[in-house]
């Protein structure tokens, strides 16, 4: 490939390497230009255009993606049509994800031009999550590095996902005489949670002194009797944390007729853990930070046994590297999900209108617009207040004294983003930062641009998310295609306030390990209006 300026003249067959708009619409970048494009240019009084000609054996971008991502197939994988020079892999189920380090960097070591990015091995991941991307970085590239780099992966599996297994789990919890039974009743709730995206359940609870007898007495009959023909898995809560390997849940292991395979983790919270089994059924004594729902080293060994996995001694002491996960709160504290007040399940909103349009051009700012003689921010705003029933942020930035004058009067709180053209993430912040949804248990995210939403279509997701108990993901789809807008879970807040530029929720919703529940709303979960052509054709007028 040579890349540089070329003259117009010559410019037939190049592709082009930066966007270009035009009277009469936009060429793209990477657009492979026809004579039709040539002449678009030279009427907008270009000579020259910066662009890449094709040598003979160059694939371009999206070519070269498709190549390399075909040799990626495997079981529970879904790769997406390349676009723009990015083949993304998705996961088809819920499970752990697989990365073959060794394989993954001789690959992103045969061209720098050719990249493979992914989640780190043995990741956690629900169905729908990206799990990998495959991305040409210039426009086009020689075959010979595609094809070398497409023999490694072809050669080994670089990555894959193991699909989680439904268990049946017994519950032992212990108690002393100042043991609360509400931590109880909170502990077996968390662990019912832990267990939800494999499809295990907890099929029994005991609850004991915490006696070394009386805990053997509870694994032989849990064993025995539990869920038919018994479970396949027993989780033990200590009342008093594990300080020895002869200590009270260790030893009741031993005398229940079971082995104790390790004690101790490298993983801190999560050092406590107790790893034993009993007739090939794993018996597993969780740490105490398991009573929070924050990432521990309990999260990681429980995964790998519900992706059928047997740690052995070696794994178990191999998770030191990354096992300080003091600061990870990528889970929310139990009063945080499902924050009620005294009715049904509390949602926020925030309406995103702080955006430049700037594909409006001159003709106007679009949330400015009257559809039905009301501008459509203030559409947008009262339908979401009506259907809603919690506190709604409405986001300003661009043009914010306008758009705030458009929301006058309504009950909303105005919040500005003076970052505005950051991207929207920033904005997204600033809204989660408000006062108003502190006590929200999820938050409806809106484009302020949507003239089709109705309060109806808001009020079907706003039902899906109460039915759900505030612990999914409620997306609109459109044919099954995904859409806006979307509520998130209080439990996805920490993750979202991390973001950062023009990028959405989309990373964090596909990552979070939650369900994701879509609610189908038809072609207003898609049609928003970006330029003026969109919006007269929703039937709204422009003013200015």
């Amino acid at each position: 490939m040579i890349f540089g300026t070329v003259p117009l003249a010559e410019a037939e067959g190049t592709i082009l390497a930066h966007a270009v708009q035009t009277a009469d619409g936009r060429i793209s970048k990477g657009t492979r230009l026809a004579r039709s494009d040539v002449d678009r240019l030279a009427a907008e009084g270009l000579t020259e255009i910066v662009a890449a000609c094709l040598e003979p054996g160059d694939l371009t971008e999206d070519v070269a993606a498709a190549r390399l991502a075909s040799a990626l197939a495997a079981a529970g994988l879904e790769l997406s049509e390349a676009a723009t020079g990015r083949v993304n892999i998705h996961a088809t189920a819920a499970g752990l994800f697989r990365a073959d380090r060794e394989t993954i960097d001789r690959f992103n070591r045969i061209d720098p031009a050719i990249t493979l990015a992914c989640l780190a091995d043995r990741s956690s991941v629900s169905a729908g999550a990206m799990v990998a991307t495959i991305k040409i970085i210039p426009l086009a590239v020689a075959s010979q590095p595609v094809e070398a780099a497409r023999a490694i992966l072809a050669a080994g599996e670089a990555i894959g996902l193991q699909f989680y297994r439904p268990h049946s789990v017994a519950l032992i919890q212990t108690v002393l005489p100042l043991t609360k039974p509400s931590v109880l009743d909170k502990t077996a709730d968390l662990l019912g949670r832990r267990l939800a995206p494999s499809g295990s359940v907890v099929v029994s609870e005991r609850r004991v002194a915490h006696e070394a007898g009386a805990v053997a007495e509870a694994i032989r009959a849990a064993a025995e009797i539990d869920n038919g023909s018994g479970p396949k898995m027993i989780v033990l809560f200590g009342a008093s944390a594990v300080c020895d390997a002869e200590d009270v849940l260790p030893q009741a292991m031993r005398l229940a007729g079971g082995s104790v395979e390790h004690v101790g983790l490298p993983v801190d919270p999560g050092n406590l853990l107790v790893l034993g089994g009993l007739n090939d059924m794993p018996l597993v004594a969780a740490p105490g930070c398991a009573r929070s729902p924050k990432e521990n080293g309990f999260d990681w060994v429980l995964n790998r046994l519900l992706a059928g996995e047997a740690p052995t001694v070696e794994d178990l002491t191999g998770l030191g590297v990354g096992g300080l996960l003091m600061e990870i709160p990528n889970r929310p504290q139990p009063r945080e999900l499902g924050m009620r007040r005294d009715g049904p399940l509390l949602i926020g909103g925030v309406l995103l209108a702080a955006g430049r349009a700037s594909r409006m051009g001159e003709a106007g700012h679009k949330l400015l617009a009257e559809f039905d003689g009301m501008p459509l921010v203030r559409r947008v705003a009262e339908r979401a207040i009506a259907a809603l029933g919690g506190p709604l942020v409405a986001v300003t930035g661009y043009r914010a004294p306008e758009v705030s004058a458009a929301l006058q009067g309504l009950s909303l709180t105005i919040a500005e983003n003076r970052d505005y053209a950051s991207g929207m993430a920033s904005s997204l912040k600033t809204g989660l930062g408000s006062p108003a949804l502190a006590a929200v248990a999820g938050v409806m995210v809106l484009l302020a641009d949507m003239p089709g939403l109705s309060q109806a279509d808001i009020g079907a997701l706003a039902d899906a998310f109460r039915k759900a108990d505030g612990r999914a993901i409620v997306r609109a789809v459109a044919g099954g295609k995904r859409g806006n807008p979307v509520i998130l879970p209080r439990a996805t807040f920490g993750d979202l306030m991390q973001l950062e530029g023009d990028v959405g929720a989309r990373h964090v919703i596909e990552t979070c390990g939650l369900p994701i529940i879509d609610v189908e709303i038809g072609q207003a979960a898609h049609v928003d209006v970006d330029t003026p052509q969109a919006v007269e054709a929703a039937g709204g007028i422009l003013k200015g």
